[in-house]
């Protein structure tokens, strides 16, 4: 199947995730990973939809504010474009676990954009490295595609990263 819509996880998919227990809470610590500028571009080139959906407890935990966020997605956009690459919307969960229906497992933030851009759910494919990418994929009625070294039971795919997902599902294989 060809996708049209690509729900991408941001931290630990297009930047470098922080250290566990920490969190990507200034733009000075936005580092792409290798390859995903050039992926995205290739999503953009084929007029694929792409949509960040980001868990951000660190918002609730008050580690960050949703400026913060901002200030962060806005230089991640930034840095894509000195590629050639742009995502379409980003789409963050702020909250606390357990506090609202949008955090990652549930499906919330991607119904979301789904509502707002006329997404055909079935044509589309949630991108993340974290089981709760997949569970929120899945709930959804996406397909999914898990960033590891291991396969992952729950996922559709699993790949090593970003630019191999794109590779693997532009190509209908």
């Amino acid at each position: 199947m060809l996708f049209s819509t690509y729900f991408l996880d941001r931290d630990g998919t297009i930047n470098v995730k922080a250290p566990e227990g920490a969190y990507v809470a200034t733009p000075e610590l936005v580092e792409l990973l290798p390859g995903a500028a050039h992926a995205i571009r290739r999503l953009n080139e084929a007029d694929r939809l792409v949509v960040v959906v980001t868990n951000q407890r660190g918002v609730a935990r008050g580690l960050m504010t949703e400026s913060d966020v901002e200030l962060v997605n806005a230089r991640l956009n930034e840095l894509l474009a000195e590629h050639g690459a742009h995502v379409d919307a980003s789409y963050v969960c702020p909250h606390a676990a357990d506090s609202c229906d949008c955090r990652k497992p549930l499906p919330g933030l991607l119904l979301e954009a789904a509502t707002d851009h006329g997404i055909d759910l079935a044509r589309a494919v949630m991108v993340g490295d974290a089981a709760s990418d997949i569970a929120a994929g899945r709930a959804a009625g996406v397909a999914t595609v898990r960033l590891a070294a291991d396969p992952d039971p729950e996922a559709d795919l699993t790949v090593a990263d970003l630019a191999t997902a794109v590779t693997r599902t532009l190509t209908d294989r």
